[in-house]
């Protein structure tokens, strides 16, 4: 049997001040450490207790709510103490202090999680959506990473498993039994088992990629020549003046980030500083920035002054993009050409290549649900239902693993069964690493590593 795991603790709560704080504990046989605490008092489980939190003198060092939930049922399924004080912190750093002098160490990032995971409390998908829901960046994020931290990713992860299992089962009988004459696999109709599991393993592989989306967010960079209008755009989508607005071209010497939420998803605007050849020293680190923010964005909107059209600027400026990068083209300032708001998605009208084209006025509010539409479906967005979930790059990896090697068994011929076996063991496998029956230690690490101290 392995040894024991020693006692951790941490505030579980945000730094800072606030009406209240906690410190979370949890290991082995915690009561006489919460009696200690306590002045000797003995807390029921899952009841509270008002009581005084004593330091080794004896002095109290805070006062408020002792929680005690004995194993297996808390969190991590080990004896879980939490104490609710006032949220001062020095406060909470003296009363951690003397956790760690009653034996307790200090908690890794992740690590309650990870003993929940650990001790079965939680598969690993579980695990993964607790920081995500702590990470959420929109309503939709967060009551689909709710979803998935109750279950409902993984069992459609589980209902995958024990199909292929059983598949499995009929592929191995009929290489333990080549003698008999009873065609296992036909006669259980293996090959429309296959198909069936096949276009399960889309529907979940579409709804990840949907959750995908909206966990990751969208990365949208607003470039172009100078005084074209970005700083006004990145105002009209935030609703608000985040960017400073001038005739003055290089206004922008630096890149302005602003997050806005489009149908649930959350998507991060960069404005970048006019993308041209300058002495200024401040405006050159601008617009060095603004090329890294480039190569990093997923969507490019390309903002075009219809009365010049695509002059040599912005002509370099899309030499520089990433070939695959997405891009809209947007005429600005259709206020001053007397041109209506609209949407045009043939490719034919634009200059930079992009398929959709924009027109707008930035400074007067139109056309921007058009643009707001466009970049949702730039990314694909199908917005929220239940068959979508908060995945994660892994997941998706996972998943696509999975449905290479069930492609893979289908070709397979009948005298392959061999083949065919490994390929549904491999695909088994791959769907297993989404909730942890298999996983290597080092991943573990990785995925944990990423939680706030205290979770």
């Amino acid at each position: 049997m392995s040894a024991p795991q020693p006692t951790i603790a941490a505030i579980a709560t945000a730094p800072g001040r606030g009406g209240v704080g906690v410190i979370r504990l949890s290991g082995k046989d915690l009561l006489p450490l919460a009696r200690t605490l306590s002045g000797g008092k003995t807390p029921k489980p899952r009841v509270a207790l008002y009581t005084d939190f004593l330091d080794s003198e004896g002095q109290a060092i805070d006062n408020g709510l002792l929680l005690y939930f004995a194993a297996p049922a808390s969190f991590t399924g080990e004896d879980v103490v939490e104490l609710q004080g006032h949220g001062g912190p020095v406060v909470m750093q003296m009363l951690l202090q003397r956790c760690l002098e009653l034996g307790a160490r200090l908690a890794e990032p992740g690590e309650f999680t990870k003993r929940a995971f650990l001790n079965n409390k939680l598969d690993l998908a579980q695990a993964e959506s607790v920081a995500d829901l702590i990470d959420a960046g929109s309503q939709t994020a967060a009551r689909m990473a709710l979803r998935s931290l109750k279950g409902a990713f993984s069992e459609h992860i589980h209902q995958l498993v024990d199909d292929l299992i059983t598949l499995r089962m009929l592929v191995e009988a009929t290489l333990d039994f080549p003698e008999e004459d009873i065609d296992f696999l036909e006669a259980a109709d293996a090959k429309g088992k296959l198909a069936a599991l096949q276009s399960q393993l889309a529907q979940v592989l579409a709804g990840a990629e949907q959750g995908a989306i909206l966990r990751e967010g969208m990365n949208v960079v607003l470039v172009g020549a100078p005084n074209v209008g970005k700083s006004s755009l990145l105002n009209a989508l935030a609703g608000d003046d985040v960017a400073i607005v001038t005739d003055i071209a290089g206004t922008t010497r630096d890149t302005v980030r602003e997050q806005i939420t489009l149908d649930g998803v959350p998507v991060h605007i960069i404005d970048t500083a006019g993308l041209r050849e300058t002495d200024d020293v401040v405006e050159k680190i601008g617009i060095e920035r603004s090329r890294k923010a480039v190569q990093q964005a997923d969507v490019a909107l390309i903002l075009v002054d219809p009365r010049e059209g695509i002059n040599a600027a912005t002509r370099t400026i899309l030499e520089s993009l990433p070939p695959a990068m997405k891009k809209i083209e947007i005429h600005n300032k259709i206020d001053l050409t007397g041109e209506t708001a609209e949407m045009l998605s043939d490719g034919i009208h634009t200059q930079s290549g992009a398929d959709t084209l924009i027109k707008l006025s930035a400074k007067h509010k139109t056309g921007l649900e058009r643009l707001k539409q466009a970049l949702l479906q730039q990314i694909g967005w199908q917005g929220e239902s239940e068959s979508l979930f908060l995945a994660r790059s892994r997941h998706l990896h996972a998943l696509n693993q999975a449905a290479a090697e069930l492609e893979n068994a289908a070709l397979c011929s009948h005298n392959q069964i061999e083949l065919l076996a490994e390929h549904l063991r491999l695909a088994q496998s791959a769907c297993s690493e989404i909730t942890g029956e298999f996983s290597a230690d080092d991943l573990l690490g990785v995925i944990f590593s990423r939680f706030c101290i205290g979770k």
